[in-house]
């Protein structure tokens, strides 16, 4: 069989494609946007330098975001040329050498890891989207809100009667998002955005006109809005000259524009040939941008400071967002009253929904993908396997939640995954593809003008931007302070890691030394047992990258033994 009857008979296997240009957009944009624009963005700002942080973050969203969402963008386009529709033969079509099939492997890899426990952090907020409709925060005072989500994530909660109700919950969500996937990209996904993306604008408008409009004495609040928006966005410049506030804006950009997971290339994979990639990117980018900076910054911290103070709202986000969102913000949205505090809890949780949902769906099509390709599998069945997977998957986050197994998942596919990949498909595309080929299929088509200076960007800055954020994550000083770290070494006491570092999360240094520091026998069992499934998570999650190489190679024999080629 020729390359040519090959490459014609891959492309009649899909015929997937996108309904409308629009439709497009908001389904790239509703994979961009997720929990993080809300939940995350504003903390790490007041969390590093305030305004300031907005200067890094913006120098890393041009310099790294945009060249990403360029380079993932035509891949994927170039990809779907060939009649490829995920990461692992997408890569393997721009160059020959047959290890990049399998560096394609964390695109599939890091999708259904994160999604495994994604969809039961999107469930959480389709329980609370019902317990604001049925009333279950209205009687509550802000310790017992706080202890209504302790209780959630240890599933020790049945308030409404439904048994294992947040094993219910997570049911529910993964077969939602499993019954769109079965629709397709324009009978689902696509459908799904038009709806979702829409919605959660007009709920971010309306909480953040809520947060930026409070006033002091009025609703039980200490302080006006503009008292939050100030203290989150007072630069403090000094920040600009610590690394560490660079590297986590860097990380942000990673987080907020869904790079480095292979869910864009999937996506561009089914645009027209000539379609301009250039400018949906960019749409798809800028759209997400509004949504966090604007949106995001104007609801969870001027609401929260305006009834807590700075000093509490500080202490309540030194863990995150996730803390603030579901321990805190039901009780402050009660104190509008009945019928305004559950319509915001429902706006507020809503919105939350549909920028998971956005994300998850977006997670599932390029293990569909795969699976139709080289498999021949029907968009049902692929659509079935992969929430079979997440389920399976996802259960022990449900289930062990509280021994770490959630934030073993979300730290090694949710952000590592994103930094190693994103490096070596950057390398693929400037350094190995070649610039003037890359060049060429981000511009073909385009109906704007792209500067040349983004050619030198890809090919020296973004890399470079790409190494620091992988080398900071790898090797991270304790306390994000470098000079100390630097200090330490010359004078022979070694390098102090950061607990959050990925040589310290490989040995588990932090649980290792409570562990040495521990004297009390049930603390000591509870460290065990907590040492135990952390280990196991990690296990668990190499088992899945290693069975997803192995699909990778069993596909490529299949494709020898059938004469198909991968361009």
């Amino acid at each position: 069989m020729s390359a040519q009857t090959s490459k014609t008979q891959a492309k009649t296997i899909h015929k997937e494609s996108w309904g409308s240009r629009v439709g497009l957009i908001l389904a790239m944009a509703g994979n961009a946007v997720g929990l993080g624009n809300f939940l995350r963005f504003p903390v790490k700002a007041m969390q590093n330098g305030g305004g300031a942080f907005i200067i890094p973050y913006l120098v890393c969203f041009l310099l790294m975001g945009i060249p990403l969402l360029w380079i993932e963008w035509s891949m994927g386009r170039f990809g779907g040329k060939n009649g490829h529709h995920s990461t692992p033969f997408i890569l393997d079509s721009m160059d020959r050498r047959k290890f990049w099939k399998y560096i394609g492997v964390f695109g599939i890899f890091t999708n259904i890891a994160v999604a495994a426990y994604y969809c039961y952090l999107e469930s959480w907020t389709m329980a609370y989207v019902y317990h604001f409709l049925v009333g279950t925060f209205q009687e509550l005072n802000q310790v017992e809100v706080a202890s209504f989500f302790e209780k959630y994530v240890d599933l020790n909660t049945s308030t409404t009667g439904i048994p294992f109700e947040p094993i219910f919950f997570f049911l529910l969500c993964v077969v939602l998002n499993t019954w769109i996937l079965s629709k397709g990209l324009s009978g689902g996904v696509e459908i799904a955005s038009k709806i979702g993306m829409p919605l959660l604008i007009f709920f971010g408008a309306f909480l953040a006109y809520k947060g930026i409009t409070l006033q002091a004495g009025k609703d039980g609040a200490l302080y006006g809005g503009a008292v939050g928006l100030n203290f989150l966005w007072t630069p403090q410049f000094d920040s600009l000259a610590n690394p560490k506030v660079w590297l986590a804006a860097a990380g942000q950009i990673f987080f907020t524009l869904s790079v480095g997971m292979g869910t864009i290339q999937c996506y561009a994979s089914y645009v027209n040939s000539k379609q301009d990639i250039a400018l949906n990117a960019m749409s798809a980018g800028w759209m997400n941008e509004f949504v966090e900076v604007v949106l995001g910054s104007a609801i969870l911290i001027p609401i929260s400071v305006g009834y807590l103070g700075i000093d509490k709202v500080v202490e309540l986000t030194t863990s995150g967002g996730l803390g603030l969102g579901f321990r805190t913000m039901p009780f402050l949205f009660g104190q509008w009253g009945t019928v305004i505090g559950s319509f915001a809890g429902v706006a507020f949780f809503g919105l939350l929904f549909f920028a998971g949902i956005t994300s998850s769906l977006a997670m599932g099509t390029p293990w569909m993908g795969f699976m139709q390709d080289e498999f021949k599998w029907k968009r049902e069945k692929s659509a079935i396997s992969f929430g079979l997977i997440v389920l399976i998957l996802g259960l022990p986050t449900v289930f062990f939640f509280n021994e770490g197994v959630f934030d073993q998942y979300d730290y090694w596919a949710g952000e590592v995954s994103l930094v190693v990949f994103a490096l070596l498909e950057t390398i693929l595309f400037a350094w190995v593809f070649g610039m003037d080929k890359g060049w060429k299929e981000i511009t073909d088509g385009a109906d704007i003008h792209i500067p040349g200076f983004y050619r030198l960007v890809i090919k020296w800055i973004t890399p470079v931007l790409l190494l620091f954020v992988f080398i900071g994550s790898l090797i991270g000083p304790a306390n994000g302070d470098w000079g100390a770290a630097f200090a330490s070494l010359a004078n022979g006491n070694g390098w102090l890691l950061d607990n959050s570092s990925i040589i310290a999360q490989l040995l588990n240094k932090e649980l290792n030394n409570q562990l040495a520091q521990a004297t009390d026998p049930v603390l000591i069992q509870a460290l065990e047992r907590k040492l135990f499934y952390i280990n196991a998570a990690k296990l668990l999650l190499l088992a899945v990258f290693s069975a997803a190489a192995l699909l990778v190679y069993a596909a490529y024999k299949k494709r020898v033994r059938e004469g198909r080629f991968t361009s």
